[in-house]
């Protein structure tokens, strides 16, 4: 019995000694309004030869902690029924919910931060530590039409021309696999606080696929499939702008691209890019957020170069805004341009609708997508196209 009350006094000492840092280090005794003095938490510990006046000594103490009035957490066990004596009460510390009840971090998803900040987990606030795996471009299903198809693929490269036509049509399903994750975080940042702004390195990929789901007659194959790697890094900003606009971050990164195919399909290559975002708050669930990046391809020898000229196609900068209307409703407009005077590139129209029944948390959308332009896919970097695309997509999950 001696044992298991002294075990008791050792960890309520713990307890209260961290509670109350600050006056154990300044060994302030001062009673709380309207009390009686009790000593401090060292007296009581110097009492080690009498256990039970050092348990009462340590509870007296705690007690003289709590505001007045207030109660303290208290729990009793049953009465001991050998000795029939009863159990003292063992005071509880609060608890600090740090999970939301899906037992997921809550940073990156607490809501009382820009949508910007809790995507890219600008501030510490927003942290929801290294290596777990966040949503990028939205993951999609889809079905697609468009004006035209690309039955025989060709590019400038010798070899890269197919000579017999595919039998494909216009009608397929289109198919989005996008995620990433963190992989550090402080490198350059230090301050302190849920508010101060924490930089980033991140990895994504990204893989799209157009399916000829609807083309048995070819034994529905696979038209393309694109996968895109990368490696970024984030610096936060908190710069106020004209207008109630706010500069919130600065980037950097590295991108690969490539369709995985032989020849004469093969196609990809690599590019470094700049990237800056600003936002709005417009108040509600309401915001605007415009995302700018320029790119330069990296050199390729001409008997590597697969696609020589993409970027004159595809372009060498896009914007990408999005209006968050409500919980409901959002609009994304995404403009790429190849800076120069052919002015190719190609523009992206987007609407996504979540159902009112999971409006709270919006990560299934219904997804209208109308796009027009070069660069739909890898294969079709230079052939103009206008695409619609109905379906469903999952977002910042």
């Amino acid at each position: 019995m001696t044992s298991f009350i002294r075990q008791k006094c050792m960890v309520l000492g713990l307890l209260c000694a961290l509670g109350s840092a600050a006056q154990a280090q300044s060994g302030d005794t001062a009673p709380s309004p309207g009390r009686s003095p009790t000593p401090g938490w060292q007296a009581c510990h110097a009492m080690a030869n009498d256990p039970a006046a050092q348990l009462a000594c340590f509870k007296n103490w705690a007690e003289s902690q709590l505001p007045a009035g207030s109660q303290p957490n208290v729990v009793t066990a049953p009465a001991n029924p050998d000795t029939g004596q009863t159990a003292t009460g063992i005071l509880l510390l609060p608890a600090i919910n740090t999970e939301a009840p899906d037992g997921k971090k809550i940073g990156c998803r607490d809501t009382r931060y820009s949508a910007l900040s809790r995507f890219w987990e600008l501030q510490r606030g927003t942290d929801c530590d290294t290596f777990g795996l966040r949503s990028y471009r939205p993951i999609s299903l889809a079905w697609a039409g468009s004006d035209s198809v690309n039955n025989q693929p060709s590019s400038p490269s010798a070899g890269h021309t197919v000579t017999t036509p595919f039998n494909y049509k216009r009608a397929e399903t289109r198919l989005q696999l996008s995620v990433r994750t963190k992989l550090a975080k402080g490198l350059l940042t230090s301050s302190t606080g849920d508010d101060a702004d924490s930089d980033s390195v991140w990895i994504g990929y990204t893989q799209q696929s157009y399916w000829q789901l609807f083309n048995g007659a070819v034994s529905r194959p696979f038209r393309t499939t694109d996968h895109e790697p990368e490696i970024m890094y984030i610096y936060p900003h908190q710069i106020d702008l004209p207008g109630g606009w706010k500069y919130r971050l600065s980037g950097m990164g590295l991108n690969h691209q490539s369709n995985g195919q032989s020849l004469p399909l093969s196609r990809s290559w690599n590019r470094a890019y700049l990237m800056g975002a600003v936002e709005k708050d417009l108040g509600g669930d309401a915001s605007l957020s415009l995302q700018g990046r320029l790119w330069k391809r990296l050199r390729e020898s001409s008997g590597n170069d697969d696609n020589p000229g993409i970027s004159d196609f595809i372009g060498r900068a896009e914007v990408a805004g999005l209006w968050q209307i409500n919980k409901i409703h959002s609009l994304g407009l995404t403009l790429r341009h190849s800076l120069q005077s052919d002015a190719r590139g190609s523009v992206k129209l987007e609407w996504m609708k979540a159902s009112t029944a999971i409006a709270n948390s919006a990560s299934l959308r219904y997804h209208v997508q109308l796009f027009s332009g070069y660069g739909d896919s890898l294969v079709d970097y230079n052939r103009r196209r206008n695409v619609l695309s109905l379906g469903l997509s999952l977002v910042d999950w």
